[in-house]
């Protein structure tokens, strides 16, 4: 379980995050929404102790994000914004060095990689220099790396970008077993129709701070919309002013 309280973070003069609180529960697939620069990625960054908050606290599994980081991030697995692979390793050498930093070592880690090539359908790539691979590729090996030591709670930025429509269906089936498998899922997606059949809980941010949450249905009926897409228009347009 992954949760946040009062969470803020500025970057000079800008405050990209303002007192964020949320939670994202033990098999439950929690989806972060909102429109470019609402403050989503900062606030995964800082989920995942890659940033340090100005104010607030968060709780991956109990432990505390910032005063126990290594033991927090044990129990995280992450797919940044950014899907930087080492061009000059293979994706199975990619995944396994990440294994290896995680403490995997021999026949078991070997096990994870071979089951993670063929769970994110990469068998054609798996023993390629990721050098000159395309986006879609990148994010796979990226996902690869974020999942290879099992962790109970998962955070994927934007997952499928870049992926055709046979691995963006494979990367949804992925999303559903980690949470049938009982593992916290926070992603975030810009694609309103993904977002509503994968959530079970959807956080909407803007101007860095949560604006709405809520299920699907308890946010279209909020707005008073049958559509997801309308429903977020109007509540992200009712803030307006909130800067």
């Amino acid at each position: 379980m992954i949760a946040v309280t009062n969470l803020s973070k500025s970057f000079g003069a800008v405050q990209a995050v303002k007192t964020v609180s949320f939670s994202a529960p033990n098999g439950q697939i929690t989806g972060l929404l909102g429109p470019n620069g609402a403050g989503k990625s900062t606030t995964m960054r800082l989920i995942a102790g890659a940033l340090d908050p100005d104010e607030g606290r968060v709780l991956v599994d109990d432990l505390d994000a910032f005063r126990q980081r290594v033991a927090a991030q044990q129990r995280l697995g992450v797919l940044p914004d950014k899907r930087g692979v080492y061009q000059r390793l293979t994706s199975r050498e990619n995944v396994r060095y990440y294994g290896r930093l995680r403490g995997l070592r021999g026949t078991v880690l070997e096990a994870r990689i071979t089951e993670l090539m063929t769970l994110l359908e990469m068998d054609d790539i798996a023993d390629r220099m990721t050098e000159g691979f395309s986006t879609g590729q990148k994010v796979k090996v990226a996902i690869a790396r974020a999942l290879v030591h099992n962790p109970p709670n998962v955070i994927l930025d934007e997952p499928t970008v870049g992926l055709d429509v046979m691995s963006t269906r494979a990367m949804r089936q992925v999303i559903r077993r980690l949470r049938d498998a009982g593992q916290t899922v926070l992603f975030s997606s810009h694609i309103m129709q993904e977002v509503a059949s994968l959530c079970d809980n959807i956080v909407i941010i803007a101007h860095g701070r949560v604006v709405a949450q809520g299920t699907a249905d308890e946010l279209r009926q909020r707005a008073g919309q049958s559509d997801l897409e309308e429903a977020f228009v109007q509540i992200i347009g009712s803030t307006e002013g909130l800067e």
